[in-house]
């Protein structure tokens, strides 16, 4: 079986917004999800580099709208 690591890395994205708080202008959300995801999201630059004794991450301004957006899509129900 070959594993879509595209869709992983908009699901932890997305689960990043459930987590996400805000301090200032700056969007930060806890990184417990699965390392080799927050690398490549590090990567595709839509949070700060994980690799730190915090145990948070930053969302790149993109990466904050992007996590919103995947988060609404994935996980609400209309209306």
């Amino acid at each position: 079986m070959k594993i879509d690591t595209d869709k992983i890395d908009d699901a932890v994205l997305a689960l990043l917004h459930l987590t996400s708080f805000s301090e200032g202008p700056a969007v930060g959300a806890w990184k417990g999800h699965d390392w080799d995801a927050l690398n490549r999201l590090h990567e595709k630059g839509f949070i700060s580099n994980p690799k730190s004794k915090a145990k948070s991450v930053a969302l790149s301004s993109e990466g904050a709208k992007r996590a919103k957006e995947l988060f609404e899509k994935m996980f609400t129900k209309p209306g």
